[in-house]
């Protein structure tokens, strides 16, 4: 990587905190009860000093006391000085927030770590120390836990305990910018120069942040939401500790004279109430017929959705202190390589409702607006495009609507559109969007009943399941295997047997129709079973399409990272079928090629992404993304240019994936949940 720093500085910060209530904290004041930037901005903050090092230089690491830090922060020129910590988005917020430092570059080996390791292991810097054998943490003797100013004896240890941090970090940060294999010591080969500049925009978002919240719509949007909840309970009648409480509110229900819904709990293997909004028993109960039910537990998902009541709260406390920072943990998916929420930031906007006050509440500055750019169908796109399944490539070439041409191809209807065949039509996208991943009809039955991928729940009826072809004899076949019926059996549903055999059948209908319209996907899960086996277990390396390279427990992808499957075993199930088991960390994962093919074209489609983001900075500022979304910002009068810019930045074709036909839509807006209306 060519540096684009003159100086890198490594830091490490050491600050008032208090596991307890004190004299000068009536609630305990640490990370473990308070979010980074609740903590960072609290007028009961103090960084006692920081631990500064000039990297590749034989300089001492340097103490400085929270006097002094104005001071020697401003010897530095930020323009052309990086920096480097271990947890980037904690040291660096405090010298942004509170020191108005602006770095060129942002290192975080904690990002580094949770890339090259997974996330579950642990990336502690003990934890890294240990393993690449430097020396130990170690810890203070002298606990600065509860004091408000330290005592000279107290802030020498702790300089000398922060010193030690910032030249174990230094170390840790050299064999992770080789990739040294904790266990050979030997180097993979260099950190991909475009994940450290991933790093440094995600740290940014957070450090540096640039959208704003609307205080007087977020506390409207809070007065109306806890109106609506007093309306419910009002209706119901009964108490809100009744309906939060499974215990009373199952009383409630046998009461009426309903039983309680159980289901078999996937955790545990044992009975359990299914009274969640996402189980299917409990929505037979919300649209029931039985209106005294109905809205008992219409108060009840009131009472438990506290979600957007919660964050609105939160998002008017954040702008009571600042601007909102965009908590992002880059390589959040350790398999994939997609981001995920931070950690304890109480705020994940990755699951915020389309069309919520809450995204209407973020807002750009004056004078901005926010920009939002969404590929299109991305994954079957990059499916199609490994399987080298031409027609479909063929079909998203053309433009228009994918599913329904895919419908005309998977049902053999020329001409099919949303309003001719709307029932084949969500059918197609149902299967394009989730069969690509070796679905079976029986996962893929029982998520339809609770809503697939989103989408409102479906029980297929006779006529669809005419519709979609099935006939009195797959009936019959589907009968006579026992398989297939236990299988039925243990999916969760409120209607009639006859009722769920029907709707069995019709989402088997549509796999299989899927699967046959589909042929090189299903060719692309042989293959990578060959794979799995041979290469992943085997060693063989092998090369698919010139861009996925498969070795011995890992796939090397075209960003130059890798998919690790860590401690890779195989052993035979209770049908003698081969099963394969990787460790995460924490526990067995097992992996197929449905899930090796998932794997590969989501963490293909995150490099898609990730490139077309880079590109984007370059001339804006990328102060979010959410799942396939890209948000960036741009100068109001110029919204519409920058906009049809930043798309086609996105849609650029790989090198590495030639041919491929990508699309992206999105808008601009002052508000982030208007830009797409």
């Amino acid at each position: 990587m060519s540096a684009p720093y003159k100086t890198l500085l490594c830091v490490d910060a050491e600050t008032r905190w208090s596991s307890k209530p004190t004299d000068w904290s009536e609630a305990p004041f640490t990370l473990s009860k308070l979010t980074t930037e609740e903590y960072i901005r609290s007028p009961l903050f103090k960084a006692f000093g920081f631990c500064i090092h000039e990297v590749g230089t034989t300089k001492p690491v340097q103490w400085y006391r929270h006097e002094e830090l104005p001071r020697i922060l401003g010897t530095w020129d930020w323009s052309t000085t990086a920096l480097l910590a271990h947890n980037a988005q904690f040291d660096v917020s405090i010298l942004s927030m509170l020191y108005g430092v602006n770095p060129c570059f942002i290192f975080d080996t904690l990002s580094m770590a949770r890339a090259l390791r997974g996330t579950e292991g642990g990336n502690s810097l003990m934890k890294l120390a240990e393993d690449y054998g430097l020396p130990p943490k170690g810890r203070a003797l002298n606990s600065t836990d509860g004091l408000w100013d330290l005592p000279r004896h107290v802030e020498k240890e702790l300089a000398e305990y922060c010193a030690h941090d910032v030249a174990l970090c230094e170390a840790i940060f050299g064999h992770l910018m080789l990739r040294v294999d904790p266990v050979t010591r030997e180097s993979t080969g260099a950190y991909p120069t475009k994940e450290l500049r991933l790093i440094d925009m995600t740290v940014r978002m957070y450090t540096q942040p640039q959208l704003v919240l609307d205080v007087e719509m977020l506390q409207s949007a809070l007065v109306e939401e806890n109106a609506k909840l007093a309306n419910a309970l009002a209706k119901a009648g009964v108490e809100e500790s009744t309906l939060a409480s499974n215990a009373k509110f199952a009383e409630v229900l046998q009461g009426m004279g309903v039983p309680t819904p159980v289901k078999v709990s996937k955790t545990t293997g044992k009975p359990a109430r299914a009274l969640a909004k996402s189980d299917v028993l409990f929505q037979a109960l919300l649209n029931g017929d039985n209106e005294d039910v109905a809205l008992l537990c219409e108060a009840r998902l009131r009472v438990k959705s506290t979600l957007e009541r919660t964050r609105a709260q939160r998002f008017i406390d954040i702008a009571g202190r600042g601007a909102l920072p965009v908590p992002l943990s880059y390589y959040g998916a350790s398999v994939t390589a997609r981001w995920a929420a931070a950690k304890g930031s109480n705020i994940n906007l990755q699951n915020m409702k389309r069309g919520s006050f809450l995204r209407k509440a973020i807002t750009a500055r004056d004078g901005e607006a926010i920009c939002v750019g969404d590929l299109a169908q991305i994954e079957p796109r990059v499916l199609a495009w490994l399987s080298d399944y031409d027609v479909m490539l063929d079909i998203f070439r053309a433009g228009g609507d994918p599913y329904a041409t895919f419908g005309s191809q998977m049902f053999s209807i020329p001409g099919m559109t949303k309003e001719s065949h709307p029932l084949l039509r969500q059918s197609a996208k149902s299967a394009l969007l989730g069969c690509g991943f070796q679905l079976g009809w029986a996962s893929f039955a029982a998520q339809l009943l609770t809503g697939f991928l989103g989408a409102p729940p479906v029980c297929y009826t006779k006529a669809a399941a005419r519709q979609l072809g099935v006939t009195t004899q797959d009936v019959q076949d589907f009968m006579n295997s026992k398989r297939h019926m236990d299988a039925m059996a243990e999916i969760p549903h409120t209607c009639d047997e006859m009722a769920l055999l029907i709707h069995c059948l019709a989402a088997k209908a549509i796999v299989e129709k899927y699967r046959n319209a589909a042929s090189p996907v299903v060719d692309f899960w042989k293959l990578l079973g060959d794979l799995l086996e041979s290469s992943l277990v085997g060693g063989r390396e092998y090369t698919h399409k010139g861009m996925l390279h498969f070795r011995k427990g890992e796939i090397e992808l075209a960003s130059g990272m890798t998919i690790r499957y860590p401690d890779l075993q195989v052993s035979k199930d209770e049908r003698g079928y081969a099963q394969y088991t990787y460790s995460d960390g924490k526990k067995r994962v097992k992996i197929y090629p449905g899930k090796i093919c998932n794997n590969v074209t989501q963490a293909s489609a995150r490099v898609i992404m990730s490139d077309g983001m880079l590109r984007i900075q370059k001339r804006f500022p990328v102060v979010g993304t959410v799942h396939d979304e890209a948000l960036w910002l741009s100068p109001e009068a110029e919204a519409e240019a920058s906009y049809k810019w930043g798309l086609s930045q996105m849609v650029v074709v790989p090198k590495w994936m030639p041919g491929i036909p990508l699309n992206a839509d999105g808008g601009f807006h002052k508000r982030y949940g208007m830009a797409k209306n």
